[in-house]
Parts: structure tokens; sequence; C-alpha cells
């Protein structure tokens, strides 16, 4: 069986005894087929022969997809991150070569988090979407989940009120209206800015409106655009002011371009009998990702693991990047305790530079003069 398949069988019946060593065996995939990877281990001395654990396992910065092609060729699609702090011309690129693989994380993990009260084999719901889809944005890896959660979700009527530009905000209120008056429960789906947009027309208009019950939001975060972001308690409050949602039907997500997983905020809408952590201290729901990635929090110097309950870098193993690098530091403070994640924050600059190789990268990319450069086949 290929590795694909190894990952693929496990996102579709989850072994927890199975994940550590089918992680190694990835690693080892990914050792072999991507130079820039594993220019970057042999650096640090660490080799297939040196891993015995996950822990052992070399993590990369999610910085470093600005620098080195990170994946095995041949790609379906290369997925474009929507800003940078080092200029337009060096956005983080994710290679992806199978995106079976990151469409079964995608829908596999958000069926339990926001459609837990709905089977595949039943009716869906209407969409509301505040993002450009796929065929609007096909480099966007949110773009493309958003539109495999309306085909395997949606039940037809759905509406996206988005382009590049922004939202269209009047027809976005006209769909919502329509749904209320007819009482069918809608998923809105957008970022924390377009969502902002939306709710504060309806705000300034001073006109509610009373969706369904069984209505709720995918919250994918993103405050780019707003001049004082708003904070996910605020956007919990004005959902249930404004649209008559509840607080547990407001679902964060947590996701990047780089990691084909995503997590969710765990609420007792979704918690499926585990018990609910309260938010932290500072404000924040805890988050569920899915069996197959493996949550820690790092010291930001020496990368070692700190104890479950203290704060660090979050790290991520994930199987569904099989294609390119599984081991991922970002660049996000958090807790992590057991499966359940407390995002604290974005790191200072000094925070990410501190340890995290990204200049060995920018030089493997512009030394190695020999590497094959990955094509993608398909960017349309």
């Amino acid at each position: 069986m290929s590795i694909w398949k190894e990952v693929l069988a496990f996102i579709q019946r989850p072994d927890p005894a199975a994940f550590e060593p089918l992680a190694i065996r990835v690693f080892r995939h990914q050792y072999d087929a991507i130079g820039p990877y594993r220019d970057y281990c042999r650096e640090r001395g660490f080799g297939p022969d040196r891993v015995r654990s996950i822990d052992d396992i070399p993590a990369i910065s999610t910085v470093a997809f600005k620098y080195a092609e990170l994946a095995m060729p041949p790609v379906e699609r290369v997925f474009v991150t929507s800003g940078t702090t080092i200029g337009p011309a060096e956005r983080g690129r994710h290679f992806v070569p199978n995106l079976e693989v990151y469409r079964a994380s995608a829908l596999g993990h958000l069926a339990p988090m926001l459609f837990p009260d709905r089977a595949r084999t039943e009716t869906g719901i209407s969409m509301l979407v505040l993002h450009p889809t796929a065929d609007l944005m096909p480099e966007s890896s949110l773009a493309h989940m958003l539109s495999w959660c309306v085909q395997e979700f949606g039940d037809g009527r759905t509406l996206c009120a988005a382009d590049r530009v922004g939202v269209d905000v009047a027809q976005a209120r006209s769909f919502l209206g329509q749904l209320a008056r007819t009482g069918a429960p809608v998923c809105i789906l957008g970022t924390t800015a377009a969502l902002a947009v939306m709710l504060a027309e309806i705000a300034a208009a001073s006109a509610p409106i009373r969706l369904a019950a069984g209505s709720r939001i995918m919250d994918t975060g993103g405050a780019k655009g707003q001049a004082q972001p708003l904070q996910a308690g605020e956007l919990i409050a004005l959902a249930e002011r404004w649209l008559a949602i509840p607080p547990a039907l407001v679902i964060n997500e947590y996701g990047m371009t780089e990691m084909c997983s995503q997590l969710y905020d765990l609420t007792a809408f979704n918690s499926r009998g585990r018990e609910v952590a309260p938010m932290h201290a500072s404000g924040g729901r805890p988050k569920l990702g899915p069996p197959w990635i493996r949550a820690a929090a790092v010291d930001p110097v020496t990368l070692k693991r700190v104890p479950d309950g203290e704060a660090g870098l979050l790290s991520f193993f994930d199987l569904a990047n099989v294609g390119s690098v599984s081991a991922l530091i970002t660049e996000d403070f958090g807790i992590v305790e057991g499966r359940e994640v407390f995002v604290l924050g974005r790191a200072s600059r000094e925070a990410r530079g501190c340890a995290l190789g990204v200049e060995e990268f920018a030089a493997i990319e512009n030394d190695d003069a020999n590497a094959d450069r990955i094509a993608p086949r398909d960017l349309s």
C-alpha cells in the first residue's frame, strides 16, 4: 500500500495506536522525497535512523514555505498564503500533490465539528458563503475547503456573496431574510472580517434577522481589513443579538495554508459527550483537532515540547500533509492539553526568528542549482 493510501485509510478509520508508527513512515518518505527538507534534517544531524518517536522528527517553521518548494512532484495544486511580512513576491506556497487527501481531511473533521446533527445521508442545509469559492480563487486553500463544504453538506440553496474585491452585504442580507421567513436554517461560512462587515451593516440598520433554529456560523478567522479586529467573544455576542444564532453554534476554525487539517472550537454543540473546558483567561475557547494530527507546544528557543498546560509555540504533526512536510511549527503561541488547543495569539517577530532555521531554507533554495523545480499540473 502506498503512503498516500495508508494516510487516507487512517483518515477514514483513525486508530490512535497506529498514529505514531504511520507518522514515522510518513517522515521517512518525506525525507527521501523532498530535497530541501532532507537538507534541513541533515543540518541538524537528524536522519531516519535517529528517529524513534514522533518527538524526534525535525519540525520546520511555516515561514519556510516562503523560501522552499516543499513537496513531492508532480503537484496537483499550489495554494498561496493571503499575506506576508516580507513582500508580496514571497508569499508562502503550499505545493499539494494529492487533493484527495486534503479533501478527506477537511470534510472528515468538519462533519463532527460543524454538522454533528446532520448525517451526510440526510438533507443538507442552506449555505451563505462570505468568501470567494474555489472557482473564483483557485489559489486559496480556504476557498477549496468552503467549496467542498457546500458540495458535501449543502441543500442546493447556496449564495456566494463575495469576490476578490469584497462582500456584497445587501445580497447576503436579502438571502438571510428569505431563509428566515421560510424557517429554513442556514450555515454562514466566512472570515472574521467578512462576518464583521455584514453584522455591522445589520446593526446599523437596527434590523435583526431571526434565523431559524439550527442555523450556525463557521468563522474562519482573519481580521485583514479591520481597523479594530473583532474579537471572538464580540463576534459570538453580535451573532446572537442580530442573527439569533446561539453562542454554541458560532464555531471558529483554526487553520493555515501550510497545513491540510484544521481545528475547531469545542462547544456544547459538537462536544459529543466530552466535557468542554472553560474559556482560557485569554478569552479563547478550546479547539479540537482531528485524530490524524498531533498538537504540541514547544519552547521557542530549544524547540523542545513543553509540558501540557504550559504556553509555547504551537507545533503540529499533520498526516494529511503527507505530500509536503508534516512536522510544522507555527507562528502562534498556545497551550495544549491532550488533544485540546488554546490559541493565545501571534508570536512576536523576535520569537519567530529563534532557532527556526528560516535562513537555512533561503540558503538551500538559492544554492541548490541542480534541484528539480516543481511544476504544478493545474493552477486553474
